[in-house]
């Protein structure tokens, strides 16, 4: 078993919140264990053999509040101290990407250098404390910690800004930026700034909505969609097709969950009539979605490889001239630690191609700021750390979803109907705000045009109407205002990709934000 006393200003926390925390084994595979808080100490009885480490949201200074993780850590009597290990944990992050980015001698990163060989210092010192004072030890680590992710964040920016600088001069085509698509929405007065802001459009393909009563189906709002996007020029990314979580297929197919292969004609007949009706039109067709994340009717691992097989199979042939693409729906994985008939991201991602499935792309998501497994927020190193994970397979990569709050208040509007809280999703230096939103944007645009393998990126919410994903995530306000984010995704593909200018008269688009290292400090 393993503890960790935990401190807060130098004092023992005394109620600690587990929520959305987690153990992880080799590989950083989520795996079964009972946690528990108790005064300060958290008590982790792991469920198999072997070294574990814990994952947590914790609140770091200046930094923000995200989603970190200790090392895998071996049982011990003593307890460890939970600020040090996390501390080691982000040092080693630290390490491993220096190395992996070609930083350790690169002209540009001398005072990058300069500050790990400081905070390595102030590492040691806690390590030396933590035997006579955990208190103080851990006092100094938060501190640490606090300027450890601040680094990580500048390594990553900085590694993106010096293979953009090598991409650019590459006759590549510029990564494609999009929007979802709100069927709910009013299309008519969101269709003139998807015509100017964006090159691609990406569509749900709800089935819930599609064939709400059997055999009865109704495709009116995607056909208008499809077929004004084909007329004006816009590529279409579409679905995903097969998504069997349990509140996103219609009602008539929960009675064929004991019978899988009852399921799968229905659910190949919904695909085939769907591509067959598309198939000339859509570019990128998102086959599946959450098949390994959620598991509501209990399939095995052999249902979900065959389901999926198939599933890309049939859009292959079906449509051979589009792009398949797997979607990871979370690709974090801490999903796993809860329900073990799931499969892992990155086993998954093994999976299809061990199977032999006929796919040509990923899609990642990559959204944050709700108190739910998938949505805590990452520092900017996590998630270049994630792409660059996705990036070793050679498959080209599609961000799907992108968005943060803009706002940490509330919102009833949003997917959950304002169940799901905010403040404790985690926070990005600041409590959320739509300078926040913009700035946490910058930076991820800066990271997904500097990959090669990366072919598009894709805002999930246009608006804050009823039906959006991440709560006040859209570009725009629920009146139809454009937020900061908006005039800064204008901004950066000019900067970044200078695109054509657009037909007709231009929209207003306002002064971009200023650079998002402003939030780091010095």
């Amino acid at each position: 078993m393993l503890r960790f006393d935990a401190y807060r200003n130098g004092k023992p926390i005394p109620a600690i919140d587990l929520t959305g925390a987690y153990a992880f084994g080799q590989g950083n595979i989520p795996i079964r264990a009972d946690l528990v808080a108790h005064e300060h100490q958290i008590s982790c009885m792991k469920h198999s053999p072997g070294a574990c480490g814990l994952a947590i949201p914790w609140h770091v200074g200046t930094s923000g509040t995200f989603l970190l993780t200790t090392p895998r850590l071996p049982a011990r009597r003593k307890p460890y101290v939970l600020n040090v290990e996390l501390l080691r944990s982000q040092m080693a992050r630290l390490y491993r990407k220096q190395e992996d980015w070609g930083l350790f001698d690169h002209k540009k990163a001398d005072k990058i250098n300069q500050t790990f060989s400081a905070i390595r210092n102030h590492f040691i010192e806690a390590i030396v404390l933590e035997m006579t004072d955990p208190a103080a030890a851990a006092s100094l680590a938060d501190r640490v910690l606090d300027k450890a992710i601040l680094l990580g964040e500048k390594m990553a920016l900085l590694q993106a800004d010096i293979d953009w600088s090598e991409k650019k001069n590459e006759t590549t085509v510029p990564m494609g930026v999009g929007c979802r698509v709100n069927l709910q929405d009013d299309a008519n007065a969101s269709r003139p700034i998807f015509q100017d802001a964006f090159s691609f459009v990406d569509i749900p393909m709800p089935w819930k909505s599609i064939e709400a009563t059997e055999r009865n189906f109704q495709y009116d709002a995607i056909d208008s969609w499809v077929q004004w996007a084909a007329d004006n020029g816009k590529r279409i990314h579409a679905g995903p097709l097969l998504c069997l979580d349990s509140d996103k297929v219609p009602d008539w197919f929960h009675l064929l969950t004991n019978d899988f292969d009852a399921m799968r004609s229905r659910v190949l007949t919904h695909i085939q009539r769907t591509v067959e009706r598309y198939h000339d039109k859509v570019d990128v067709w998102c086959v599946v979605a959450s098949l390994a994340s959620r598991n509501d009717f209990g399939l095995s691992f052999e249902n979900i490889t065959e389901l999926t097989r198939a599933a890309c199979q049939l859009v292959k042939k079906i449509a051979p001239q589009s792009e398949v693409m797997l979607h990871i729906d979370l690709p974090w994985g801490e999903y796993y630690a809860r329900d073990q008939r799931t499969i892992p991201p990155g086993l998954f991602a093994d999976l299809a191609f061990q199977s032999d499935m006929k796919f040509d792309s990923f899609g990642i998501p990559v959204r944050m700021g709700v108190a739910t497994d998938g949505y805590y927020v990452r520092d900017v190193m996590q998630i270049g750390s994630l792409l660059d994970n996705f990036i070793q397979h050679g498959k080209p990569i599609h961000l799907t979803h992108c968005g943060v709050p803009s706002s940490g208040q509330v919102d009833p509007h949003d997917a959950w109907g304002g169940r799901r809280s905010i403040p404790h999703g985690g926070r990005w230096h600041s409590d959320w705000s739509p300078r926040g939103q913009a700035e946490w944007l910058h930076a991820l645009m800066r990271l997904a045009a500097s990959r090669p393998l990366v072919r598009s990126l894709a805002w999930g919410d246009f608006a804050d109407v009823p039906g959006h994903m991440i709560p006040h995530g859209g570009l725009f306000s629920a009146d139809r205002k454009p937020k900061s984010t908006f005039h800064e995704l204008i901004s950066l593909c000019k900067t970044l990709f200078h695109p054509t200018a657009p037909a007709g008269e231009p929209l207003a688009l306002g002064q971009p934000i200023l650079p998002v290292e402003e939030a780091y400090g010095e």
